[in-house]
């Protein structure tokens, strides 16, 4: 039991700090700083990019998305490299969407979740982003894309070489951001989903 534990308590410093970063609310704060608009009262109550393009414009909504982003590529990069990484990664992400600061009521983790494996895994990501962009540019519905995005990732990682731990990173992470997405697919498949610009 006990390399169990030691493993643990040298991943808990990582940890600390990706939940510390990816919980930083930067749409809910760009929003009331830019307009007093409190995201989880309009729209679609989320604090994350794709509510901040639809309240507050394409410029803001961008910005938001590149920060989030960068907040998980910076969590990931400070942690170091290894597990480690993966573990602030991980904790960046569910940080941005479980923030202490809300009331554990954050974003879907789609941006965050880019910038951490745009560092532990560029050409996944990169594949993933491609098809992101593709399927909005398509279809208009953010929350496909991301969804779809979301399942190639991991798909694409575990048939790659390279660490374990990125592997099973990944898999988390898309397990989390689908659940955050079970109601858009409800709705997708009813057919009642907003599109972006409406």
């Amino acid at each position: 039991m006990a390399p169990h534990y030691t493993g643990f308590l040298e991943l808990f410093p990582a940890i600390l700090l990706g939940y510390a970063m990816g919980s930083l609310p930067i749409g809910y704060l760009v929003a009331q700083t830019a307009s007093g608009v409190d995201l989880r009262r309009v729209g679609s109550g989320n604090v994350g990019a794709a509510n901040v393009y639809r309240t507050g414009g394409r410029r803001m909504g961008v910005a938001v998305m590149l920060a989030d982003a960068a907040k998980g590529a910076a969590a990931v990069l400070i942690a170091g490299a290894g597990p480690a990484a993966v573990a602030a990664g991980v904790a960046a992400v569910i940080g941005h969407i479980y923030p202490v600061w809300l009331g554990f009521k954050g974003g879907k983790g789609v941006a965050t979740a880019s910038g951490v494996f745009g560092v532990l895994a560029p050409w996944p990501t990169t594949i993933a982003a491609v098809a992101f962009g593709l399927i909005v540019a398509r279809t208009r519905f953010v929350s496909l894309g991301s969804i779809v995005a979301t399942v190639l990732l991991p798909v694409i990682e575990w048939s790659m070489p390279g660490l374990r731990a990125i592997d099973i990173g990944a898999t988390l992470v898309a397990a989390l951001i689908l659940f955050r997405h079970r109601g858009n697919a409800a709705r997708l498949w009813a057919r009642t989903e907003r599109a972006l610009g409406t």
